[in-house]
């Protein structure tokens, strides 16, 4: 099977690229974030400290996570219901941003990222995808972009989706998370030393997507 790791912080576009690529390879997409997210989300449900590593480890064993496909677009089950929209506040981005710092956490979801990608053709984006989950990944890429940039796409993301969000909030929110991904101790956000990274600060969408388009023919297609 061959894989694609897409790393790179919260608001690089990660996701939206990452799902575009698949569809024209006809690959499985895997966003891991979302994942974290669903972590996130129920430990907020259960009204859990996400910072607190211990109270996190009691619920995971009741923790049911799935990942669905409808028409190629990836669904986060969790519990068996579709929680897909709920997990994109900002709230949960912090929660999962949080519990992703935990050990025990990544390990728990580590398996399942990696029989994903065991029995299918993968682009799997995430913050250790091509460090920690896919270390002999086919192809890894870096994305990054200024973070007032990323914020700014967050921010219309979250409006279009008629979630109330104030510009400064999304970016402070993502400093932080930019700080506490790349300075955890576990799988901190940082390229791989064979990753090709990727600046799309200014880039229209489809720019970005072409560059990544390119650089997969060069490697797999030349």
């Amino acid at each position: 099977m061959k894989s694609i790791a897409i790393d790179g912080p919260s608001g690089a576009g990660k996701s939206t690229m990452a799902r575009e690529l698949a569809k024209k390879l006809s690959y499985v997409y895997v966003d891991t974030g979302a994942l974290y997210r669903a972590i996130g989300y129920y430990v907020l449900s259960k009204k859990i400290d996400a910072q607190d590593e211990a109270a996190v480890i009691t619920v995971l064993d009741e923790i049911s996570i799935e990942l669905a496909y409808d028409k190629g677009e990836q669904q986060v089950l969790l519990e068996g219901n579709d929680v897909s929209g709920e997990i994109r506040t900002p709230e949960v981005s912090m929660a999962a941003s949080a519990v992703s710092a935990h050990p025990a956490v990544r390990a728990f979801l580590l398996s399942l990222q990696r029989k994903i990608a065991a029995v299918n053709n993968v682009v799997m984006d995430g913050r250790d995808i091509g460090t920690v989950v896919l270390p002999s990944a086919d192809l890894k890429i870096f994305l990054t972009a200024s973070p007032e940039d990323r914020a700014g796409r967050r921010y219309e993301e979250l409006l279009e989706k008629g979630i109330n969000a104030h510009y400064q909030e999304v970016l402070m929110d993502m400093k932080t998370r930019d700080y506490n991904d790349s300075h955890r101790k576990t799988a901190p956000l940082i390229p791989a030393e064979d990753a090709i990274i990727v600046d799309t600060t200014g880039n229209e969408l489809q720019v970005s997507i072409d560059l990544l388009l390119n650089l997969v023919k060069e490697k797999f297609f030349t």
